[in-house]
Parts: structure tokens; C-alpha cells; sequence
């Protein structure tokens, strides 16, 4: 993933398996407890795995820079999805890119904190993403 990208892993739970998985994901700051991923797929016509396990298990857990956060998912409804998706097309050429290389809506999830732990031994700021 391009570095210039601020990168979350995001855990969820098989929605079928019930086994954990991870998942590298470019995140965007909403506020200091809300953070916006992209279900974009990198443009392929099928949302992700990740997507649908979060669908059926919202509550789960992300890394961000030095915090482990418990968060509640949520698809972002109608009106969320447009203002967020106009302001990461304007800010970022690769979800612009995303956007332009599938005729499928691409869902927005917003991962609401709802716990924030520090990881043992590490200080610092909760990444850097820029906020939308």
C-alpha cells in the first residue's frame, strides 16, 4: 500500500466460519473517536470479505498506531456515504480511482470507538490519518 496512506488492521470474525481474521485497511479520521474505511475492493465488482463480516459481527476490534480500539461498524447511510465519498475522491487519487473502476456502490463503514487501549510499551499519537 502507497506509504502515504494511513493504515488501520482491522479484526473481524468469519460471518459464516466464526474464525478471526485481519485486514490491512487505509482508514480516514472523522473525529478523534470515528474512523471511515472504504469497502471498495480495490475496484473489483464484489465487496470484500471484511465487509460482510463486519456486516454480521459489528463489534469488534482495530489497531490504530499505537491503540487497540473496540469499535461498533455501521454502514454509512445514503447522505454520510455521498458527503464522505466527495470528500476522499477530492483528497485521494487512489479511492478515485477505486470509484471510477466499478459500477457497484461502494460501501463506507464507519468504526465508532467504543474502548481505546494503548499498546504495552508504545507512546504516540493514534496514527496519523488526516481528518475528512
Amino acid at each position: 500500500m502507497p506509504s502515504d496512506l494511513s493504515i488501520l488492521r482491522l479484526h473481524t470474525t468469519g460471518a459464516r466460519t466464526g474464525v478471526e481474521h485481519v485486514a490491512p485497511l487505509a482508514y480516514w479520521r472523522l473525529t478523534d473517536t470515528a474512523v471511515a474505511v472504504l469497502a471498495s475492493n480495490r475496484g473489483a465488482p464484489r465487496h470484500p470479505a471484511w465487509y460482510h463480516n463486519l456486516v454480521a459481527n459489528p463489534v469488534t476490534t482495530v489497531e490504530i498506531g499505537a491503540e487497540t480500539w473496540t469499535v461498533r461498524a455501521h454502514v454509512a447511510d445514503a447522505d454520510e456515504r455521498t458527503r464522505i465519498i466527495r470528500r476522499l475522491v477530492a483528497h485521494s487519487g487512489l479511492v478515485r480511482d477505486a470509484v471510477s473502476r466499478t459500477s457497484r456502490e461502494i460501501p463506507v463503514v464507519i468504526l465508532e470507538m467504543l474502548a481505546r487501549t494503548p499498546h504495552a510499551g508504545l507512546r504516540g499519537a493514534a496514527g496519523g490519518a488526516t481528518a475528512i
